[in-house]
């Protein structure tokens, strides 16, 4: 599908509050509302719009930690981790990677407790390395139009 400029600024607009109003976007990007919600049932229907989602804070919903785990599986183990990583609460994010680990995941937890017993849980398939999140410097950017 080829994205028009005017697709780009509603999936702009869109990924900047996903609850804006069709009638506000037709203002900014000058068509009416119905014509909005046309192309943008459209972009949902060819796949381009995923879904529309919640962000919560992890801090407020009583996770103190936020930690990026790679796990470099051991052999025969990473088709069963990927069926069991599904099942972990902790879990945010989980990738496979190229590289020399196999797996990257994005986890919160209650504390460094909640983190020992976690990394207890995942080394029985491979070998892990943890870092601490401290903060968030890009979170949740929007996807934009290509320069090419």
């Amino acid at each position: 599908m080829k994205i028009d400029d005017l697709n780009w600024k509603i999936l702009g607009y869109l990924q900047q509050d996903a609850r804006e109003s069709f009638a506000n976007i037709g203002r900014k990007v000058g068509l009416t509302p119905p014509a909005i919600a046309e192309r943008v049932k459209k972009m949902e229907d060819l796949g381009l719009i995923e879904g529309y989602g919640t962000t919560v804070s992890y801090a407020l919903a009583g996770h103190q930690l936020k930690a990026i785990i790679m796990l470099r599986a051991f052999m025969g183990k990473l088709k069963p981790f990927l069926n069991k990583v599904k099942s972990y609460q902790e879990v945010v994010y989980c990738y496979r990677i190229t590289g020399d680990e196999n797996i990257i995941m994005e986890v919160v937890l209650k504390d460094q407790a909640h983190l020992e017993k976690f990394i207890d849980e995942l080394i029985v398939y491979g070998e892990c390395r943890t870092h601490i999140v401290l903060s968030n410097i890009v979170a949740n950017a929007p996807i934009k139009q290509s320069k090419n």
